[in-house]
């Protein structure tokens, strides 16, 4: 599959089969990652692999973390779906950024200058790994939904950096059909 072909066909999976991934596929998707491009070459990124028992605490870990999101009175989305797609997938990646700050924390401007280029590379090495899982079959969801349970995931994982995304992997069990993009009229502007 060329790289085109991959991002035409490549969709968010919700449903995964029960079927573990190889070891050696999983460590192709993660060089991916990390052979994306960075700013300054700083490769500023982080991959916690979590599988086999541990996902049971990793969805304790965010049910309580929605728990108490809801009991201070923070909107959680579409969290609650989403930890039930996290118990089902076989390996959930958690990425951070071991530089960054808390959101939430104060910033000097060049740490949010040096955060801002960090994201976006994070967001490629991402992007990389999406690719990757979909040229050697399998299945892949982007993940935002961790940062409801930010304080309560970073703690059970033993990461003091930025938690960016966490991205589930598995065999899909279901075939989306696209989902629809805006015409490239509302999206490019040429000069």
């Amino acid at each position: 599959m060329n790289t085109i072909e991959a991002i035409a066909a490549r969709r968010s999976i919700r449903r995964f089969k029960d079927i573990p991934i190889p070891e050696e596929t999983m460590e192709a998707i993660l060089q991916a990652g990390i052979q994306a491009p960075s700013g300054k070459n700083r490769q500023p990124w982080r991959f916690v692999v979590v599988k086999g028992e541990k996902r049971s605490d990793m969805v304790r870990i965010m049910r309580d973390g929605l728990d108490n999101a809801k009991r201070e009175g923070r909107a959680t989305g579409s969290a609650e779906w989403t930890v039930k797609v996290m118990e089902h997938a076989p390996v959930t990646v958690f990425v951070f950024d071991p530089d960054g700050v808390r959101p939430w924390l104060p910033h000097a401007v060049d740490q949010m200058f040096n955060e801002l280029v960090d994201i976006q590379s994070v967001g490629a090495a991402i992007q990389n790994m999406l690719l990757a899982a979909q040229d050697l079959g399998i299945g892949s969801l982007w993940i935002c939904d961790v940062l409801s349970a930010y304080e309560e995931l970073c703690s059970w994982l033993g990461e003091k950096g930025e938690m960016v995304a966490a991205v589930s992997f598995g065999y899909p069990d279901e075939s989306p059909e696209p989902r629809p993009r805006k015409p490239m009229g509302e999206t490019v502007r040429v000069l």
